[in-house]
């Protein structure tokens, strides 16, 4: 007789997150192909990396990273959908611990005492069930041995999705819209400030307003990616 585990997975085989082909003994969520496909920035052992300079003049921030390069007709774009849009927590949690790889292999962020994901509105939460920058920490948490603190700031006013703004209305949109809900936590820690995209920096930059309030906090940021 064949395991049940077997014959579902005959029936139902996992496809790829990314391009859709089933997935072969071995592969996780993303095939090898998508996997080696996916466009790496090489930023987070530079200083001065191109992120830092995004962010240069906004926030105070002590370094500032991402691991992967979004455009919109690569692999990476469509592992950002398949984490936001269709519900794939797992890949979430494979790609902080690619995120957390990264950055524990570059001695920059050896420091770190926290972790804080930038935090969804609880209506978009509700309706997504999940929030991905979370789970992105969750991973990181688990190859850098983090704790994770999901509820140090929270996004009191709703605002609309990011993506759909034109950029110039993209910090208006998100201006005053975090809040700190546990400065004890975080006071006098250095916190990694975690989300997916980073586009033109105004939600990272908005968040990272409301902790830099908190005293002694030092700010890193990393991101699942960059949009270029």
């Amino acid at each position: 007789m064949f395991p049940l585990s077997s014959i579902i997975q005959v029936l139902f085989p996992s496809t790829c997150a990314c391009c859709g082909d089933v997935l072969v003994r071995g592969e996780r969520q993303i095939c090898l192909d998508c996997l080696a496909d996916m466009a790496t920035t090489a930023f987070t052992a530079m200083d001065d990396n191109p992120v830092e300079r995004r962010l240069m003049g906004r926030i105070p921030i002590v370094h500032a990273t991402s691991t992967f390069l979004f455009r919109h007709d690569n692999t990476v774009r469509n592992a950002v959908h398949a984490m936001k849009f269709h519900g794939n927590t797992e890949l979430c949690l494979m790609m902080g611990r690619q995120m957390g790889l990264d950055l524990l292999s570059s001695g920059r962020f050896d420091d770190l005492d926290l972790l804080i994901p930038v935090p969804l509105h609880w209506v978009r939460r509700l309706k997504r069930g999940y929030n991905q920058s979370e789970l992105l920490c969750r991973g990181i948490g688990e190859v850098m041995n983090l704790p994770v603190c999901p509820n140090a700031v929270v996004r009191h006013r709703y605002t609309h999705q990011q993506s759909l703004q034109q950029s110039r209305k993209r910090a208006e949109n998100v201006d005053g819209a975090f809040r700190i809900k546990k400065a004890d936590i975080i006071a006098g820690k250095h916190i990694l400030l975690v989300d997916d995209v980073l586009t033109t920096g105004a939600t990272i930059t908005a968040c990272a307003d409301a902790i830099a309030s908190v005293p002694g906090v030092r700010i890193s940021i990393a991101t699942f990616c960059m949009a270029v």
